[in-house]
């Protein structure tokens, strides 16, 4: 039978991220967390739910139209993210009418968005301080500036203090070498909690977590839930990183080789509207993704529509029409360039999986 798939063409392997839900399950069981992954990895209300019904505690989203399609009434949520502007404060002041929302923020002036829109929407939306422990991109910078925030939330009508957030995505050491770094942030942590409890508030919620930082999340006792999102698909990152081996990743991209022209290259029909333009970040000499068919083989660049890879290192070339497979680098803004994947169980016809919050944005 012909396989109903056109390339270039994102798959799914189902049983491979079982295998990866059920892992990641297994390990927060044993430590005592909660799991609530990053949704903005697969962008799907159906793996949302194999992840809820192998126990998390709710999703996170990174932005509040996102949440509208991944999130069910009666689920918990959070927004990773601060709700700046009427607009995006609406809309999560919306979805807290008939779910449990949180919120990650920052600033005064995001509690106030998300104040003002939940009061309007006779709803309430539970706030986490965003500390920063490293990353420096978002979340204020010290414990005494948390509890001013947190001081604030408190006292103000249409929000509720919920905890604490932080992102450790500036930990990219290997597992076992992790041990310092998560130290630090286990007692910035808790610096921040004995101050706020000095100052009778209580962070009942303490999110953390990456994927590559999952596994050594019990080195953070002041933890109750952890965020990762790869760890369900996995890509090139996370392999080179040392936190899965290439049979974890369960998303790959076929293509087609179209060109062969260029002795001792060929082309692909997979550019960059297809795998995106980002490097390895562990290894950003390996080029744009894992020729799985031809380990040797590097891609050495990327246009919208053409992927360009070098052969020499390979003992044969690949034929004209032939299909390949990518493992991509980075797999999150991936999956959010296809409006939909194929989903493969064993011995059955692959299935359409739509990518229901693509272009999710605000």
């Amino acid at each position: 039978m012909e396989t109903p798939i056109q390339t270039p063409a994102l798959v799914i392997d189902a049983t491979v991220v079982r295998q990866n839900i059920h892992r990641l399950a297994d390990y927060a069981r044993e430590a005592g967390l909660g799991i609530r992954p990053h949704t903005k990895t697969h962008k799907s209300r159906r793996i949302a739910t194999m992840q809820l019904e192998a126990g998390a505690v709710g999703l996170t989203v990174a932005k509040s139209s996102e949440g509208e399609v991944i999130t069910h009434p009666g689920e918990d949520m959070l927004l990773a993210y601060p709700p700046i502007g009427s607009l995006r404060a609406e809309r999560l002041a919306k979805l807290a009418q008939d779910r449990t929302v949180h919120a990650a923020i920052d600033s005064e002036l995001a509690m106030e968005s998300a104040a003002e829109a939940a009061r309007n929407a006779d709803s309430i939306i539970g706030l986490l301080v965003d500390i920063d422990i490293g990353m420096r991109r978002t979340g204020v910078a010290t414990p005494e500036q948390s509890l001013a925030l947190a001081q604030k939330i408190d006292q103000t009508a249409g929000v509720r203090l919920d905890g604490i957030m932080c992102y450790p995505g500036h930990i990219w050491e290997a597992r076992d070498q992790q041990g310092p770094a998560l130290a630090a942030v286990s007692e910035k942590l808790a610096a921040t909690m004995e101050l706020w409890k000095q100052s009778g508030l209580e962070a009942k919620i303490v999110s953390s977590g990456s994927t590559p930082t999952a596994y050594q999340s019990h080195l953070v006792p002041q933890l109750t839930e952890i965020r990762p999102g790869t760890y369900v698909y996995n890509d090139m990152n996370t392999v080179h990183g040392g936190y899965c081996e290439l049979d974890d990743c369960a998303a790959r991209i076929v293509c087609t080789v179209i060109s062969n022209a260029v002795p001792g290259h060929v082309v692909v029909d997979a550019g960059s509207k297809t795998l995106t333009s980002d490097l390895c970040f562990p290894a950003p000499d390996s080029g744009h993704g894992y020729l799985v068919e031809y380990p040797n083989a590097k891609i050495i660049s990327l246009s919208e529509e053409h992927g360009r890879i070098d052969m020499a290192a390979c003992d044969r070339m690949p034929s004209l029409g032939e299909r390949v497979t990518i493992i991509p680098n980075h797999i999150c803004p991936c999956v959010n360039l296809h409006d939909m994947a194929w989903w493969i169980e064993p011995n059955e016809t692959p299935q359409k999986l739509t990518t229901d919050a693509r272009g999710r944005l605000i």
